[in-house]
């Protein structure tokens, strides 16, 4: 098996660095020739007096494990990484539940990388990536890649929130391809997770239960058409992705996700050479959680939409951060 140094100069740092755009402060830069640079599978919370998961959380114990993967495929061989040998895969299981009903374990798969604050202010993370449902069968497969996300959970000492950004790709085998971004609908507690409890009080005695907008890409009612009450679609945010002819051919795409922890606010997201302006937007703001002061989390999803298992690839990931931007103002009096 081919292998790749662990040992990395200053100027691959630079080549590798050259196809992103961080803000002033670079958190991790990972290129995944080297490892899965802290990048891990969400798991389920455990029980207080015994080890086992709390009641509910079984569902989120199939979320499968983030792989390091050569991109190979039954008839073109090995693609490799955009530039190297190895990325990042996540991959769900032959599995899917209809785009109205609720997610089945094993057809949604995330993963996670674990950080904290510096400082408040603009956090921003860029990947480049690919996507193809898997070659085992005829069938381009395009309608069969349900969805792809990238997500934030973040808390500071008043909220926790999820800004995130969805590519919904199918909904029951009809293409979409469209960008939303996550804000939950004015909905109840008990509508929104049920009876689902996500964590357990500063003191350890009564459990924490989860708000509207808390784990949007699960939570909330889901319909037909693949909207749902934790996602609104992106103004003018339809884009076609480079899926290429067959289910065998991988084209890498650039992503950045740009958000203000200051300000409780998105900011901008860009997806090869389209970039929405998503300003004044507000994520749903819920309390604050004990135990995870300072958190910023970001999590990568993806979803099948039939029977087929559906992979995300990703080459290479920045995590940065930078003060936040003074608003546009307004100048007084007549325009000339």
């Amino acid at each position: 098996m081919p292998t790749v140094s662990a040992k990395r100069s200053a100027s691959d740092y630079e080549v590798g660095l050259s196809k992103f755009k961080p803000l002033e402060r670079i958190l991790s830069y990972d290129d995944f020739d080297q490892g899965l640079n802290g990048w891990t599978e969400l798991t389920g919370n455990y029980q207080q007096d015994k080890m086992a998961l709390v009641p509910g959380h079984e569902r989120f114990s199939d979320l499968r494990p983030p792989m390091l993967s050569s991109a190979t495929f039954p008839f073109v061989g090995t693609h490799g990484s955009m530039s190297g040998i190895y990325s990042l895969k996540l991959a769900t299981r032959a599995r899917a539940a209809g785009a109205g009903e609720q997610i089945l374990r094993g057809s949604f798969s995330q993963c996670l990388k674990r950080l904290t604050f510096q400082e408040l202010g603009q956090v921003q993370f860029e990947m480049w990536f690919t996507y193809k449902p898997e070659a085992d069968r005829p069938g381009i497969g395009e309608n069969e890649f349900r969805a792809f996300g990238v997500l934030w959970d973040l808390q500071d000492d008043r909220y926790r929130y999820f800004p995130a950004v969805r590519y919904l790709n199918a909904a029951n085998g009809v293409v979409k391809q469209k960008w939303q971004f996550a804000q939950a609908q004015p909905v109840s507690d008990k509508a929104w997770a049920g009876s689902f409890d996500t964590s357990i009080s500063e003191d350890r005695k009564s459990a924490v239960g989860a708000k509207p907008g808390i784990d949007p890409q699960w939570f909330g009612r889901r319909y037909p058409d693949g909207s749902t009450e934790g996602f609104r679609d992106i103004a003018k945010g339809e884009q076609k992705l480079c899926y290429n002819e067959t289910f065998d051919k991988i084209n890498w795409h650039y992503l950045r996700f740009l958000v203000d922890s200051n300000r409780h606010e998105y900011v901008e997201l860009q997806c090869n050479e389209r970039t929405y302006n998503l300003r004044g937007i507000q994520p749903t703001l819920a309390d604050a959680y004990p135990r995870i002061w300072s958190l910023l989390n970001l999590a990568l999803w993806v979803e099948a939409d039939t029977n087929r298992r559906c992979f995300l690839f990703v080459d290479s990931a920045v995590i940065s951060t930078g003060p936040s931007q003074a608003r546009p103002t307004r100048r007084k009096g007549r325009s000339r």
